[in-house]
């Protein structure tokens, strides 16, 4: 059963406490890296073989395979992904941005330009579900960036097919090309590449502890997106909100994983108690009730506090995932949000709608990061490039300037890379 908490009357060790993931994972994954950067494509068929029991004889999915995906899935499914492509577009659409130029009377010209990256990498996780989500919330910012080749690696089935909704979605969202690997060992080929993978400038997207912490030792080899944990929600919650609602939302976090944390703040212990007897109701009721019952034993909790306001407060502290706002007038609160990867305003705005449809990302900061991280945005997929440009003249004029400061920091050569074009006009 969830626990129920009363905010000032227990430590805020206890307020705040999370239940963190215990399997040390750095050595294998590290050995992973290691033997797909010496063995190539043989290291990930053996890997394919032994963790997801599938004998391949090519990484590559085939045309033919993604167009049998197409024809396989329902003809609803397909209208409804690209109802949700067409959402997630116009949203990212707006994220796109402009380089600029200043041009100044003396003739000097500076400005930033935009750049997309080569070539992106997208993570897709496989095993006790599958995502077509995560594939459109990734590849279409990606493709919206001009990122030049966007691939996709995901976790084989034992029969080495790859679920349907997934390539359905990766049609959808126009990927380049798709293969079948999953785990550390493919985060370790899109970043060396292999004889079939090709090597990329950007890996994005969720996984299970192999996969971040090979993120994790990947990163400055290529860059990332961000170190995602076990997803989360808060809901934040007043005295006239649906106890069924709320405990509903947060099963739909909790069924993700038996580490997902799923949290209500609310100002009402009447509130607080009637959810936590319709969890009760709802998670035998579910298909991944296990899963669920883990989560809310873990790392479920109610919050109960005298107001509003301290409920805001706390909410700052925590700085989730994902974040309801289940009151009256919720734009009135919006501003006072410092920390969260996505808001969910009103009593009519469930997190599903941004898992699936609605528009923003779903690829978001998770265990607190949201104090200093974003969501997933076309700005991950491109680089900015500064540029400058002096004629002799403001050279001239501004060259000691430039000789004095560089020789404040003991730098002398810097200052002689500014006065000796002037020395030799003169």
């Amino acid at each position: 059963m969830i626990r129920i908490l009363k905010y000032g009357a227990v430590p805020m060790s206890e307020i705040f406490a999370r239940v963190e993931p215990t399997v040390d994972v750095e050595k294998i994954v590290s050995d992973i890296i290691s033997d797909v950067r010496e063995n190539g494509d043989s290291a990930l068929f053996a890997y394919c073989e032994k963790f997801d029991r599938a004998k391949l004889d090519t990484l590559l999915v085939s045309e033919d395979e993604i167009q049998a995906a197409r024809d396989a899935v329902e003809p609803e499914f397909l209208r409804i992904l690209e109802l949700a492509a067409g959402n997630i577009r116009a949203f990212h659409e707006k994220q796109v941005r402009q380089g600029f130029r200043i041009e100044k009377e003396n003739g000097v010209v500076m400005g930033q330009k935009i750049t997309p990256v080569d070539r992106a990498g997208l993570y897709v996780p496989g095993g006790t579900a599958t995502y077509p989500s995560t594939v459109l919330m990734d590849a279409i910012p990606a493709k919206i960036a001009g990122v030049g080749e966007v691939v996709i690696t995901t976790p084989p089935n034992a029969d080495g097919s790859i679920s349907s909704a997934i390539l359905a979605a990766a049609s959808v969202a126009g990927v380049d090309k798709i293969f079948k690997v999953g785990g550390a060992q493919a985060i370790a080929a899109l970043a060396y590449g292999t004889e079939s993978i090709p090597k990329v400038d950007k890996i994005v997207g969720p996984g299970n502890a192999f996969v971040a912490e090979a993120k994790k030792q990947v990163f400055g080899k290529v860059s990332i997106d961000m170190i995602a944990g076990p997803s989360e929600i808060l809901i934040v919650a007043d005295e006239k909100a649906n106890p069924a609602h709320v405990a509903a939302d947060l099963l739909s976090q909790a069924e993700h994983d038996k580490l997902a944390s799923a949290v209500l703040v609310t100002n009402s212990e009447t509130l607080a108690q009637a959810v936590s007897e319709e969890l009760e109701v709802q998670i035998p009721q579910l298909e991944r009730a296990e899963i669920a019952r883990a989560s809310i034993d873990v790392n479920g909790k109610i919050i109960v506090a005298e107001s509003l306001d301290t409920v805001i407060e706390i909410t700052n502290e925590l700085a989730p995932e994902h974040l309801e706002l289940c009151v009256d007038s919720p734009f009135d609160y919006l501003d006072s949000i410092r920390h969260a990867g996505s808001v969910f305003l009103g009593r009519y705005c469930p997190e599903a709608l941004g898992d699936y449809l609605a528009g923003p990302n779903h690829t978001l900061p998770t265990g607190g990061t949201a104090k200093f991280s974003s969501p997933l945005s076309v700005d991950d997929f491109i680089k900015k490039t500064q540029f400058t440009y002096f004629t002799k003249e403001a050279l001239e004029s501004v060259a000691q300037d430039v000789a004095y400061f560089a020789k404040k920091e003991g730098l002398t050569a810097h200052a002689k890379s500014a006065v000796i074009r002037t020395e030799d006009s003169k």
